[in-house]
């Protein structure tokens, strides 16, 4: 991986890893203070990151999306978040029986999918709430704070009702909320009205 200038340098503050990794600050101070990234104080109370942590996530979450090429305006780039190793294998089975030209990329750990869609914001993102470190409430209300991220839409498939899903916090009204088991007749037609909405605005421009 080609290192930036930021990166020649052993320590490195909050704002150049949050540029390098594609976040915001608040995401990349709590990710130091939950020690997923390496980091101290100075004494003035600045932080101090170590960019061997910041290269190593980068590192796991290409590795975790998997090889793939780069993104081009006829394709809908999607990233799925979901624990289930099973469920996953579901999604690239399904997805790959439609007509639409998908360029998927699957997550089983939402931080993982947040630096991922930081770097390279995806056309939809599909997510499970209930997983392991970081679960999709949090990765959801720090992707909405990435102004980066903003134009990304957000779909999520889990087993939780109405009434738990309130209990967490609840979700950003416009996030589109589907009961388990995925239902993939809805989301299939959800994805082909993102499509055409998609070539609208290329034509609009």
């Amino acid at each position: 991986m080609a290192r930036n200038a930021d990166s020649t340098r052993e320590f490195i503050s909050t704002a150049q890893a949050a540029r390098q990794l594609g976040l915001s600050l608040g995401a990349v101070q709590q990710m130091v203070e939950s020690g997923t990234l390496a980091g101290w104080k100075t004494a003035g109370g600045h932080r101090r990151i170590r960019q061997d942590s910041v290269d190593a996530l980068l590192a796991r979450s290409q590795h975790s999306g998997g090889a793939r090429p780069r993104n081009s305006a006829a394709k809908l780039r999607v990233v799925v978040v979901e624990d289930d190793s099973l469920l996953q294998q579901v999604y690239r089975e399904t997805f790959s029986e439609w007509t639409m030209d998908i360029e998927l990329c699957v997550f089983d750990h939402g931080l993982d999918a947040l630096v991922e869609v930081g770097r390279e914001p995806p056309d939809l993102l599909i997510a499970d709430l209930r997983m392991p470190g970081l679960d999709g409430f949090e990765m959801i209300r720090r992707l909405r704070e990435n102004p980066l991220a903003s134009e990304v839409a957000i779909v999520v498939v889990s087993a939780l009702n109405a009434e738990e899903i309130a209990a967490e916090g609840g979700l950003p009204e416009d996030v589109t909320v589907y009961r388990k088991p995925v239902p993939f007749h809805e989301l299939h037609g959800y994805m082909q009205a993102l499509v055409a909405q998609r070539k609208r605005a290329r034509a609009a421009g």
